[in-house]
């Protein structure tokens, strides 16, 4: 696959928001968020890397039914430094790879169709950063890094996601259908609202 583009799952995050439940067990469509999630990223043909913290045995398990050549499920033992942790080990796979680029891909977006991966995909210019909004412009994800930025990604540290990269550098961006782009959900109150049918966040 030299030259594709690979695919971040951040999945090694705590849930601290949902007061004991893991967001990214919640069942959608009749699965865990998290085997959702990531079934969609690799109905693209990309090679796919999850990452979980320490200790995320049901995470995994979660996955076990999607199992192949093409999905990595990789502990990160410095997860509790927060987003960076993931983006580092992400970089230093698709760097392996000899992927293009690395899309990152938040596993906690329910509404991200396959057909909006593949609009983001396909608006990829290979240079630039591209960056997925909502409707209205608001800036969301998934988002697609050049692989000559991969090694500032490999440099990360913090909380601060890629932050730092984002301000940096050029950023394209492609407006998806919607709320789809930015509708996370974090509290139970959140998930609650997501399955009445309202939006849980302005």
């Amino acid at each position: 696959m030299t030259g594709a583009v690979a695919i971040l799952v951040p999945a090694a995050g705590a849930s601290r928001r949902m007061r004991g439940r893991d967001k990214l067990l919640e069942e959608v469509r009749g699965r865990p968020l998290l085997a959702d999630r990531v079934a969609m990223a690799l109905a693209l043909d990309a090679d796919v890397l999850v990452t979980v913290p320490p200790g995320g045995a049901a995470r995994a398990r979660a996955l076990a039914p999607l199992t192949g050549p093409r999905l990595w499920v990789e502990e990160v033992p410095e997860a509790g430094e927060g987003m960076a942790a993931s983006l580092r080990r992400g970089a230093e796979w698709a760097e392996a790879r000899g992927a293009g680029a690395l899309m990152v891909l938040l596993p906690d977006l329910p509404d991200l169709t396959g057909a909006d991966l593949r609009a983001v995909w396909d608006a990829f210019d290979g240079q630039r950063i591209l960056r997925a909004t909502a409707e209205d412009g608001r800036p969301g994800h998934p988002v697609v890094f050049p692989a000559r930025l991969l090694p500032e990604m490999a440099a990360l540290r913090g909380d601060e996601g890629a932050r730092a990269i984002l301000v940096a550098h050029d950023v394209a961006r492609v407006a998806l259908p919607g709320c789809r782009a930015v509708t996370d959900l974090d509290t139970p109150e959140d998930w609650a609202a997501w399955r009445a049918g309202g939006a849980p966040k302005p």
